[in-house]
């Protein structure tokens, strides 16, 4: 089995008023159209598991862009990466590693 990457991003536009789940609705639209990565919505962001780190970074590159397609003049995307290369690990694995 090949090493997975796993990633977490939430991306947002600033100065867009209270209500910005349109503008993450793009960047979701996005993200979901990936077809080689496992992806899992939460309130808080998306997290993303991978074989390759590249496609994590276009992932979080279109989401980010997306969410500028919109007219957002401001946009915070924030990536977090675990990339543990001495085995091999699935997101339910981390989940499960802290519920036992």
């Amino acid at each position: 089995m090949k090493k997975k990457i796993i990633a977490e991003l939430s991306t947002y536009p600033v100065g867009e008023g209270t209500s910005l789940s349109q503008y993450v609705k793009k960047a979701v639209d996005i993200i979901d159209r990936f077809p080689d990565i496992r992806v899992v919505h939460h309130p808080m962001g998306t997290v993303i598991e991978a074989d390759d780190l590249s496609q994590i970074f276009e992932v979080a590159r279109l989401a980010h862009e997306a969410i500028l397609s919109t007219g957002a003049k401001r946009v915070i995307t924030q990536l977090k990466i675990d990339d543990r290369r001495d085995k091999v690990r699935k997101m339910e694995d981390k989940v499960s590693a802290v519920t036992k």
